[in-house]
């Protein structure tokens, strides 16, 4: 283990981070993807900073196996893309890199961010400023596949042999700025088994109202990604704790009962997702069957089945302020059917005022021989 020296905006060699040797850390160089590693050795070879970066390294410190393995690099994007001709340039707000591989696989590559970097304007950085950009120092970690080091700027090594989840950013405004940093840091010490630090915890009790003002979309995103976690019971538990989940989800309310019955339900979505990848579909009737039987969605009044659009209707209200596409929604209401022994209705046709070929007036003219006839006609 040796320290390293970087120099600030002034050119001044005072930015301290610690560098952990082969011997310091429990990283095998063959953990790490061949493609991944490939990608780092060619921006290496071009005179270029390359790293493997976030989770991946927290995962492998952690004695987990990463989903994914993320590079971060001095390179710009229109670089990078020259470099790897199986790649492309995506994002608006950040321009990032995917280099694709024939196995399916997909790396990202992104180009350090500088600290004034914000929703507007992409600026770029060096490696210590990219540092800065990172939420929690458990995913602020540099690791350098050729040298087999691990560079350390905010002891997030020491934080994850402790257990113990920190923020990068001052927490005065971390939360403020980006509230869906208060769904990662629960989720992230969910997955890990780590604890979340006070002050963290305080900070997001307090602040949990701002998941209100955060993009939808975001949010949804965010929620998904938990919900194929393999991890979402505990991770909805951990969220439900720190008064997250009822600005997410406000429609769940304070039911304990129906908190704990779908709880149990997710846990049973974790084990599908063990051995296969479910559709988001699968994912909404897990999180929202029980929810729709506590607010009375499948009460027939008088009817022998209740109305199909009826609780697709309910179900679209109880995720709200959340929007989900129709085909997930209507996806989860026909599994949830299903499950109960309903009767799912057939598609009604798109008029059902005129059969698909039948006029008003009851002529049914052969439309489509009278196209195959005229097509006939044109080629002879």
């Amino acid at each position: 283990m040796r320290t390293r020296y970087f120099r600030d905006i002034k050119g001044r060699p005072t930015i301290k981070a610690v560098v952990y040797e082969r011997a310091d850390h429990s990283i095998p160089r063959s953990e790490i993807d061949i493609d991944a590693r490939k990608i780092c050795a060619r921006l290496a070879d071009q005179g270029h900073e390359a790293y493997i970066v976030g989770g991946a390294v927290r995962d492998l410190l952690s004695g987990r196996i990463p989903k994914d393995f993320d590079i971060a690099t001095d390179a710009s994007p229109s670089r990078v893309k020259r470099l790897f001709r199986n790649s492309r340039v995506i994002g608006k707000r950040f321009r990032l890199v995917h280099v694709y591989f024939r196995d399916g696989k997909i790396h990202e590559v992104a180009t350090f961010r500088a600290p004034e970097s914000g929703d507007r304007n992409h600026v770029f950085g060096t490696l210590n400023e990219d540092v800065m950009r990172r939420d929690f120092s458990l995913n602020a970690l540099y690791y350098d596949p050729r040298e087999e080091t691990v560079i350390d700027f905010v002891n997030g090594v020491k934080d994850i042999r402790k257990g113990v989840l920190k923020s990068v950013l001052p927490l005065s405004t971390s939360f403020s700025e980006d509230p869906v940093r208060m769904l990662r840091a629960v989720k992230y010490a969910a997955i890990t088994g780590m604890k979340v630090s006070g002050p963290v915890g305080r900070r997001i009790r307090k602040e949990a109202p701002l998941l209100a003002t955060a993009s939808l979309s975001r949010l949804s995103e965010e929620l998904y990604k938990i919900l194929k976690s393999r991890n979402s019971e505990i991770i909805m538990r951990l969220m439900d704790r720190y008064k997250l989940l009822e600005h997410l989800l406000p429609n769940f309310g304070d039911n304990k009962s129906l908190r704990e019955a779908t709880f149990l339900s997710l846990a049973k979505l974790d084990q599908k997702m063990i051995s296969a990848e479910v559709s988001r579909g699968v994912m909404i009737f897990h999180l929202c069957g029980e929810m729709l039987e506590a607010h009375g969605a499948f009460e027939r009044q008088g009817r022998k089945e209740p109305l199909y659009l009826d609780v697709v209707h309910t179900l679209k209200g109880l995720l709200k302020p959340l929007v989900q596409p129709n085909r997930d929604v209507e996806e989860a209401v026909r599994l949830i059917f299903i499950d109960r022994g309903f009767k799912i209705p057939r598609k009604r046709p798109r008029h059902p005022e005129v059969r698909v070929g039948e006029s008003e007036g009851g002529d049914r003219p052969r439309r489509r021989r009278y196209r195959h006839r005229k097509l006939k006609d044109q080629n002879d």
